[in-house]
Parts: structure tokens; sequence; C-alpha cells
């Protein structure tokens, strides 16, 4: 411990750009983590904040809201299926909106049939509706209070909003929760020549004792042209949610060869130009176990110093809100990063180690170095 601190201490600048660097990647891999889960949530936050357990879609809506279309005919075969104890319509679809009458933006409406079927699971303000034209909509994107116009042909009916729920857009899109009444006098005034307005898919609840899994897939034997999931699977089986992770992911690959690399050469050049002196140590009786330790420790404060300080940098931004996108501080993404870069870091030590293990005494007579 002495040694190395006192190595650390004689070159500050060198052991200090090298914190930086770590403190650096630390920033950007959780900036960039924080990116990923905000663009999830965007995508599909509201399927995993909405209350059914199962979702039921056509098997051509390629498991998406938008594209699903439930016929009365599925709609009755859904919910004679054994082990449904109750089943209720969903809707979806975007529309053009003014909000307080400040000019017009597009909004997603999620209609539901029955609140503990596709209604918001739970709220972080306000309250759930309780009469028409009372709406629950996504926290940042909406406040409380505010009055929600559906336009169409300069008139539609009005929404005002009385609860929101956190991280519950949809297709990144502001989102609304209404009521199956609202939702189809919006589907109405945007399309007046709509004869019915069928549900985008069917919230489903098991019987006490059957599994969510159990119940779907009792319903996609059942039919065909049912394609029933979990609520978790409806969201992480989303059209682009894979293609978003697997983006991302390569990028944390980088991020993850980066810091062994950087900090392996870093360690392994410093071994390398300080070899007469490790020598010399090894020549007057300092154990190579000490010596290894010693690198170890600096290694440690190294990665360590900088993962605090790049978590510390990330902590502000984390609470920032980027364009539609809300970001969140990720707790068990720090640690488990914190714990992957650490390993990283003393495994990519192992070849200074390897070197400073190689050290001969005896070539401190000679004016040798580490082989």
């Amino acid at each position: 411990m002495f040694l190395a601190l006192r190595e650390i201490r004689r070159a500050k600048a060198r052991f200090g750009l090298l914190m930086a660097a770590v403190a650096l990647l630390m920033f950007l891999i959780l900036t960039q983590q924080a990116l990923q889960s905000g663009l999830i949530t965007a995508f599909v936050g509201a399927i995993e904040q909405q209350s059914a357990p199962v979702l039921v879609y056509s098997v051509d809506g390629q498991r998406t809201l938008q594209g699903s279309v439930i016929t009365p005919q599925l709609e009755k075969e859904i919910a004679a299926v054994p082990g449904v104890a109750e089943s209720g319509r969903i809707g979806q679809g975007t529309f053009t909106v003014a909000v307080n009458d400040d000019g017009r933006s597009d909004a997603a409406l999620i209609g539901y049939e029955k609140a503990r079927l596709g209604g918001p699971d739970q709220l972080s303000g306000g309250r759930m509706p309780r009469a028409a034209g009372e709406a629950v909509g996504s926290a940042g994107d909406f406040s409380l209070g505010d009055r929600v116009g559906i336009v169409a042909d300069d008139s539609g009916p009005g929404l005002r909003v009385v609860g929101l729920a956190e991280d519950a857009q949809i297709q990144v899109t502001p989102t609304l929760f209404v009521s199956w009444s609202d939702y189809t006098a919006a589907q109405r005034a945007a399309n007046p020549d709509a004869a019915i307005v069928l549900p985008s898919a069917i919230g489903v609840r098991p019987i006490p004792g059957l599994s969510d899994e159990a119940l779907a897939a009792r319903i996609n034997r059942a039919s065909d042209q049912a394609d029933a999931l979990t609520r978790e699977q409806a969201a992480a089986e989303a059209p682009g949610v894979a293609e978003v992770q697997r983006s991302f992911d390569v990028i944390f690959l980088l991020f993850a060869l980066v810091v062994p690399l950087v900090t392996g050469l870093f360690f392994l050049i410093i071994t390398l130009q300080k070899a007469r002196a490790l020598t010399l140590l090894r020549a007057i009786g300092a154990p190579a176990g000490v010596l290894v330790r010693s690198l170890l420790v600096q290694v440690l404060i190294i990665i360590g110093g900088g993962i605090v300080v790049g978590t510390l940098l990330y902590a502000p931004l984390s609470q920032a809100q980027v364009g539609s996108l809300s970001l969140r501080f990720d707790l068990q993404a720090v640690i488990m990063w914190s714990v992957l870069l650490l390993v990283l870091g003393l495994l990519s030590a192992a070849a200074a180690a390897r070197r400073v293990l190689a050290i001969d005494p005896v070539e401190a007579t000679t004016g040798g170095g580490a082989r």
C-alpha cells in the first residue's frame, strides 16, 4: 500500500490522466445505458404500465397495438377460453391534438373498456378517470389539469388530464389513457365513415391459480388467429425493441474492450519504464508478491476513483429530459458496470504483473531490467 500511494503521489499527473480517462468512459457508458433505457421505455412504456396481465393481439398485428385488429368473432373466442377470468377491449390510435389550445401535436390514445384491463397500473400523480372526458397522461408530456382537444375537422372530443403515469409513452409519443367511450368518440371524429370501432387488443386476466404464461399458451392453442403474450413479453418482444438493444450492446462491448486496453497498456508501460527500480527493490529483498500487490492497489485506486467520478458526473444528467425521453438514475447499472470495469481492469494488469514476477534480482548487478 505504501509503495502504491508513494508512486501515485510522485506521478500525480500521469495517474490523474488515467483516472480521468476511466471516469470519462464510465460517464459515457452510464449515459448510453440511460439513453437505451429511456428509448425502450418511450417505445413500450405504456405496455409495461398498463394493467392487463395478458394481452391478445391478432396474428397479423406483429405484436403491436397499432397494427392489430380484433374481430368480433376472435373476441368471443378469446373470452371463451377456459381460464379467462375476465376480458376487456383495448384500442390504440394516434391523433392530432391541441393541448390547452396551444398549437397542434401528435398524441397516442389508449382506450380501455375496463380500468383493470388496459388502464394505467399505477399513477405518479392525480387520480384515475371517473367520468367521460377525463384522461391519464404520460408524465413529462402532460400536467394535471391540461385540456386536450382531439383535432378532427376543427372539432373533436375534449379531454381533461386528471392523472399522470410515469414512463407511460408508446412509440415515443405523448400518451393518454382514456375510457373506451372516449376512445371510440375520438376514432369517429377522426374517421366519420367508420361504422364500428374495433379493438386493437384484448386484455385478459387468468383465474386464480393459473399463471399468466399458462393462460397465454391456452389462448394461442385455442385460436390460430390469436397471439397472446404476457405483459412482460409484449413489452420485450415489441418490434424495434430488440434492434435497439442490439445496437446499444455493440456500443457497450466496445466500451468494455477499451477499459482493459487502456489500463493494461498504461500499467505495462509504467512497469517497463520503472524496470530498473523494480529490479533494485527485488535485489534488496522486496518480495515479488509485495510489488504485485502494490500494482493491483494502484489499479483499484485508479479505476475505483474513475468510477466514482464518472458516476458523479452521470448523476445530474440522469435526471434530465432529452427531447421526449426521460432519463433515470439506474443504480443497478452503476453497480453492474462498476464491478465489470474493476474486474476488467484487474485482468488487464496481468501482463504488468507477469513482468514484475519475471524480474531477476541478479540483474541489479549487471544493469539489466525485467525480461
